[in-house]
């Protein structure tokens, strides 16, 4: 039975797809990293509650055969660049480093449609410089996932997800045509999909976009 490390499992997409690994016949161990307790207890679960700027003290802990990284927050939640850098860059790197060392097979990123280096929008920028960074780590398989606007229940608001969850629901037909690359994306269905990826096992860095996660689901 496979082992599995999921770091961000307190998120959206990370709740979700905790669910499915706890449930899924085809990993024995899953491994969480947490800032605060998870209040769900089973027989596969172990967790480790840490302070994330301490991660390089806990390698052994990433001694697994795939590591699922779906960390990520918003500039009001982070407050400054600096802190949005930290989370949204710093920790995942840290993580993948961590992962290649202890020879991870497989490692997945959640980042965000549009995620690009060179992007004049902040965000993007700082989601495409993650995404080029554990490129150069060369794991084995590598998934980069990008999502649109996260549909699904949050413990706290986010407003552009909040304004995209009303829009999909009263007007459905928006996202049609040219515009369907935009649609945005349910939570359940991209924690489905990395799972359903992570048992193909391809080697090589995969791209998966918004508009491609229903396939994979």
């Amino acid at each position: 039975m496979k082992s599995v490390l999921i770091i961000g499992a307190t998120g959206l997409v990370g709740g979700h797809l905790l669910d499915r690994l706890l449930q899924s016949g085809d990993y024995g161990r899953v491994v969480t990293v947490t800032r605060r307790p998870l209040e769900i207890i089973h027989d596969k679960l172990e967790q480790h509650v840490i302070n994330f700027d301490e991660l390089a003290q806990h390698q052994d802990i990433f001694a697994v055969d795939t590591v699922f990284c779906t960390l990520g927050t918003t500039m009001k939640q982070a407050k400054t660049k600096e802190q949005f850098v930290k989370v949204d860059f710093d920790y995942p790197l840290q993580v993948a480093k961590l992962a290649k060392e202890k020879k991870v097979n497989q490692f997945f990123i959640v980042t965000a449609m549009g995620a690009n280096q060179h992007s004049r929008f902040f965000y993007n920028q700082v989601k495409g410089n993650v995404e080029a960074a554990i490129q150069e780590l060369s794991i084995p398989v590598l998934y980069i996932i990008r999502p649109s606007l996260l549909l699904g229940d949050r413990n706290e608001a986010r407003f552009g997800e909040d304004l995209g969850q009303k829009v999909t629901k009263v007007i459905p037909y928006l996202f049609k045509g040219p515009l369907q690359r935009f649609k945005p994306n349910e939570a359940s269905s991209v924690a489905s999909a990395m799972l359903n990826l992570s048992l193909k096992n391809e080697e090589g860095t995969h791209v998966i976009e918004s508009k491609m996660i229903e396939q994979y689901k």
